[in-house]
């Protein structure tokens, strides 16, 4: 199973530079959508409902005070084959050129956020889970 860091070093390699926040929202959605499509995780690290969306804190470490990111120095995007790859461009296909406030105001009106982050004031700090079956739930709804 590769890493988040594989996902995200493939994303990068895909797209260029990007936000760190749309980095993180694209990830999600990999994984999102992987859960639905392929009935299984892309990666296993936790994602948790942050006020600006969902994020992947071990992710968010490896760039943490960057804005933006070409590459991430942890993590092989060679590693990403077969069903994982062809969720991952297909997620890309749809979500790449949008913003990153445009996914993060996405996320904000998605279940799986919004019940994570439940009795959260919307700028307060949250560390709470986005489990794999609410995001498996809401996403294989659409």
């Amino acid at each position: 199973m590769p890493t988040v860091y594989d996902v995200a070093s493939y994303i990068l390699a895909k797209q260029g530079t990007m936000t760190t926040m749309k980095l993180q929202k694209l990830v999600y959605y990999a994984q999102a959508w992987s859960l639905v499509w392929d009935e299984e995780p892309l990666f296993k690290n936790e994602i948790e409902a942050w006020a600006n969306g969902p994020v992947v804190p071990g992710l968010y470490q490896r760039h943490k005070g960057d804005f933006k990111i070409r590459r991430l120095p942890a993590g092989d995007g060679r590693k990403i084959k077969g069903s994982a790859k062809k969720t991952i461009d297909a997620v890309l296909s749809y979500y790449s050129e949008k913003t990153s406030q445009w996914l993060s105001n996405l996320t904000h009106s998605e279940k799986p956020w919004r019940d994570a982050r439940r009795g959260l004031n919307p700028s307060q700090r949250g560390s709470r889970e986005i489990t794999h079956a609410a995001m498996a739930e809401y996403y294989g709804s659409l």
